[in-house]
């Protein structure tokens, strides 16, 4: 049977087509009508030609191939869906509910109409079985249809829509609100970490996705909020448009870190002064995001884990933060930062002269950098027990954050005595 190759659509437009090109390459193309309607480029690296409707070939897979899971989560999907570890067809069986808003489907489908996607309420012992079998079963929750869907990451994680308090599962390409993210299987507390170091970033003024730690039973899990669904009456849930910056700088997801080839945070800021509705605020947002990995101690701040944002206007921001884990405090793990501060990947070692030295590949003043710099450090030193209550009081004792208290700690002592005058 002859492959169509496969649908791109965004809402009730279709956008483009995908073809399997040599080498099991994507090759899209733009439709005519999207073009000539006032669509607009569902990327900074597929950009909209007025004399040419194809994009480049590598730009089109990396774009997509962007879309899909990584590691073992990717594996473990490759199984369940007895698919092989092949781009194209992971995007063909899971491209229904991706990042962001567009839908991928074969050839010849329409997706499910937006004015009634179908659900599955879950109930708590379906919530149990989800979360212990980290969701990578979803199809033996009975009354299941496995859903058609794809959630970027290393991590284990399952699309659910929060109704009423309710968690339900989305069938066929129906828009989900939240994601689940289970507990690490390597790496024990992962889910606390992260939920402390968001709760912490949040304490330093940066923008970051809602995160509720969760247990069922004796598994922990994280209910996370999708900052590109809006939830709307009567379960209605509109998709927004995002990209990851790698997909926007025209990266695959192995260049996601800058040893690997991937960009520099002066290429990620850059992006930002060139396409932000709001730059002024988007820059310094994202300066104090950097700012924040290197003293709470998340080395993984990599290209893969900042988003433009598209509103329903098409005004393009930089989307909230997340995926903050302080890496440092994990064993056997590789904590030199993602993207270098000055040529400095080693954390501990990054001072004020480094600071400069990224102001001026960003083309922005040394005391600015180093007066944010002082605060970010400065809110952490005052916020960080206070924060480690709150945690607790929810949560309960976790001795496993002091490690990440005392790395805060001396990360926050260097830099307030660094910028100090």
């Amino acid at each position: 049977m002859r492959d169509e190759g496969l649908g791109v659509w965004y809402g009730n437009q279709r956008v483009g087509h995908i073809q399997c090109g040599p080498g099991r390459s994507m090759e899209f193309e733009y439709s005519a009508t999207w073009v000539r309607e006032n669509g607009f480029a569902i990327s900074m690296s597929l950009p909209l030609a007025e004399d040419e409707l194809t994009a480049a070939r590598d730009q089109g897979h990396q774009f997509f191939a962007n879309l899909l899971p990584e590691g073992r989560a990717r594996y473990r999907l490759m199984q369940q869906h007895r698919l092989p570890d092949d781009d194209y067809e992971l995007l063909r069986a899971l491209g229904g509910e991706c990042a962001g808003a567009l839908v991928i489907v074969p050839e010849g489908q329409i997706p499910d109409p937006m004015d009634s996607p179908t659900y599955l309420p879950v109930d708590q012992a379906g919530l149990a079985k989800l979360v212990h079998q980290r969701g990578w079963d979803v199809g033996t929750i009975e009354g299941t249809r496995l859903p058609r869907l794809s959630l970027a990451g290393a991590q284990d994680k399952t699309p659910i829509a929060l109704f009423d308090g309710l968690i339900h599962l989305p069938e066929s390409t129906a828009p989900s609100t939240h994601i689940i993210k289970f507990d690490s299987v390597e790496y024990r507390n992962v889910l606390a970490y992260e939920c402390y170091t968001t709760m912490l970033a949040n304490t330093a003024g940066l923008s970051v996705v809602g995160f509720e730690l969760c247990r069922s039973g004796s598994d922990r899990y994280a209910l996370i909020e999708r900052y590109d669904r809006i939830l709307g009456r009567d379960r209605t849930v509109a998709r927004l448009h995002q990209e990851d910056f790698c997909q926007a700088l025209g990266y695959s997801s192995r260049q996601k870190y800058e040893t690997n080839g991937g960009p520099s945070f002066a290429r990620c800021f850059g992006l930002v002064r060139d396409v932000s509705a709001a730059p002024l605020d988007d820059l310094e947002s994202l300066l104090r995001w950097q700012v924040f990995n290197v003293l709470a101690g998340n080395s993984d701040g990599h290209a893969k884990n900042l988003a433009l944002l598209y509103d329903a206007d098409g005004a393009i921001r930089l989307a909230p933060f997340y995926d903050l884990v302080p890496t440092r405090a994990i064993e056997n793990i590789d904590h030199a930062l993602a993207q270098s501060v000055g040529g400095i990947s080693e954390p501990g070692n990054v001072g004020p002269k480094h600071w400069g030295s990224l102001a001026a590949t960003c083309d922005v003043r040394a005391s600015v950098v180093l007066s944010l710099v002082g605060e970010v450090a400065e809110s952490l030193a005052t916020n960080i027990t206070r924060v480690r209550e709150e945690f607790e009081d929810h949560h309960g004792r976790l001795p496993a954050l002091d490690r990440v208290e005392r790395i805060v700690h001396t990360q926050c002592r260097k830099a307030r005595r660094g910028v100090t005058p």
